[in-house]
């Protein structure tokens, strides 16, 4: 009687467990699944048109026009707020000194920028005809917004909040040769230059009223 009973119990747990299933199997998530598949094939495709644009013979007394090449990774899982930050970090340096900085910034998103890099070099040897891709430096960097989906969170009391996934894109652009020595126009002034200011603020200096 006791094993009858046993056997009673796990066939109806068993055909619980199978509802359940079908039930899960009946939701439809379809939408859900297709929203983050998104994130990866939507994405800006403008920049990579600068690879393709040709340019006229030069003349032998021109001088030669400096090689580059642009490259991108779109929607990546990481907000463009601190993405900034890494993309300001890398202007104006030779793209080996960026790779060799971006290895120890512990952000995640470093990860990404330095893979970018290393596939850019890439590039620059494979389409365009770059003999060295270490004679070259970050020209420009920069991050754009992505696709930002939205859902929700659940609070106390049966209220609900909005909970913002972002992605963002990521742009940049090397051009062969040595970088510049000062990458932004407003750099601070050396000291023989605050010098030199200082002298000809002094010099110019007179009194007023005066013969």
């Amino acid at each position: 009687m006791a094993l009858t009973i046993s056997n009673n119990i796990v066939n109806s747990i068993f055909k619980r467990f199978q509802l359940l299933n079908l039930q899960n199997a009946l939701i439809h998530n379809t939408s859900c699944l297709n929203a983050w598949k998104a994130t990866k094939e939507k994405g800006p495709t403008h920049w990579l048109d600068y690879n393709k644009k040709i340019y006229p013979p030069q003349t032998p007394d021109e001088e030669p026009r400096k090689a580059y090449v642009c490259h991108q990774r779109t929607n990546i899982k990481y907000s463009p707020f601190k993405m900034w930050y890494i993309a300001s970090l890398i202007r104006g340096m030779s793209v080996d000194e960026a790779i060799r900085q971006l290895k120890f910034v512990l952000k995640k998103g470093a990860r990404d920028v330095q893979e970018v890099l290393e596939e850019a070099k890439e590039l620059a040897v494979k389409e365009h005809n770059v003999e060295f891709p270490s004679n070259m430096w970050v020209a420009e960097s920069f991050v754009g917004k992505g696709t930002v989906i939205k859902g929700i969170r659940r609070h106390a009391r049966g209220r609900v909040g909005t909970v913002e996934y972002f992605h963002c894109h990521y742009f940049v652009r090397l051009e062969e040769g040595t970088p510049p020595k000062h990458y932004y126009a407003n750099h601070p002034k050396e000291p023989h230059e605050l010098l030199e200011d200082w002298l000809s603020n002094m010099r110019k200096r007179k009194v007023i009223n005066s013969i």
